[in-house]
């Protein structure tokens, strides 16, 4: 990158608004934390902790999907890996919870990389395609892998009780806001960095952005590593949460449609998209659990998907800036 792009990014690292996000983000944690000592009901635990895991898996798609335009159909096989790194882990050894997500998230990565290295040539709907396939492949390997259950699946102890205090569902819901809101933090710093630039560029043009100097090759494993790692680790606490973990389950459809649905209704050009798209989905999902079937969340999801592509093709936050745009008029 130019030293230009290098300069705008450091003082964009040292802006005042990046600091007002900083503490900002301590507050919100803070006073989650607060917030929660007034709850008694596991239930909202369960509910909280589904919203910030689609938080986590939209915001990692956006960092390859989004900011670099190569659409990933295969989330399902980063996060179910990262579960099942958990599983083998827990029955071989047992590690603290912190341990089994840095490995379910080192384990993505990687194969993030490889998968960059043979798919990355691809564009389009090719890309695509490959990614999808490696789904596939990964749960076939996973269906006949018995030390991890196999396609009997494996249940998975929870204890009754967090390393700090509360019920464990309560822990989980903590280390899930945590690396969260540290995805989050990761995705707006990128997106501010001469990383971001490059990503952007290669999403508008790649030819161009290649003839210019960008070292697109580089910065797209970047974005996949760094993507598939993050999925990975929104996998790893899976196991603890269910307890129950089958191929089925671990591969659900759900988590590749609505990792995709979720940042390009709220937005893919920003990193505050996919945490709209993740709030608003995963309210209207569970409304419609309780009030309807849990049937009819993929229907839903496809339903707004095709609205928004249709309607507002930039998301949610595309279609603020036009409404802000036309009023200026």
């Amino acid at each position: 990158m130019s030293r230009r792009s290098l300069d705008t990014a450091q003082a964009a690292s040292l802006s005042p608004g990046n600091r007002a996000f900083w503490g900002a983000a301590a507050l919100f944690i803070l006073a989650v934390w607060l917030a929660t000592r007034l709850v008694t009901n596991d239930y909202v635990f369960f509910a909280g902790y589904v919203v910030l895991q689609y938080i986590l898996l939209s915001t990692a798609w956006n960092i390859l999907g989004g900011y670099a335009g190569y659409v990933n159909f295969g989330t399902a096989a980063f996060f179910a890996l990262g579960a099942y790194v958990s599983v083998a882990l827990n029955k071989l050894w047992g590690p603290s919870l912190p341990v089994l997500i840095l490995a379910g998230g080192l384990v993505s990565g990687g194969i993030g990389l490889a998968m960059g290295y043979l798919t990355l040539k691809l564009r389009g709907v090719f890309f695509s395609i490959a990614t999808l396939a490696l789904a596939i492949v990964m749960q076939a390997v996973i269906t006949n892998w018995e030390y991890v259950g196999g396609a009997s699946g494996a249940y998975v102890l929870r204890p009754r009780q967090g390393p700090l205090g509360g019920s464990y569902v309560e822990y989980l819901f903590f280390v899930m806001l945590v690396m969260a809101c540290g995805a989050v933090a990761l995705a707006r710093s990128i997106e501010r960095s001469a990383i971001g630039y490059g990503l952007a560029a290669i999403r508008d043009d790649e030819l161009a952005a290649e003839a210019s100097g960008v070292p697109t090759l580089k910065l797209k494993l970047l974005a996949t590593v760094l993507s598939g790692g993050l999925m990975g680790m929104a996998g790893a606490p899976l196991p603890f949460y269910v307890t129950y973990l089958d191929p089925a389950s671990g591969f659900n459809l759900a988590y590749a449609v609505n990792a995709i649905a979720m940042p390009l209704i709220g937005g893919t050009g920003s990193w505050i998209g996919p945490v709209i798209g993740a709030v608003l989905l995963t309210a209207v999902q569970e409304t419609a659990m309780v009030t309807i079937s849990s049937a009819a969340n993929l229907l839903i999801v496809g339903l707004l998907l095709v609205a928004f592509v249709s309607l507002a093709p930039n998301g949610i936050l595309g279609l603020v800036r036009d409404l802000r745009a036309r009023g200026r008029r």
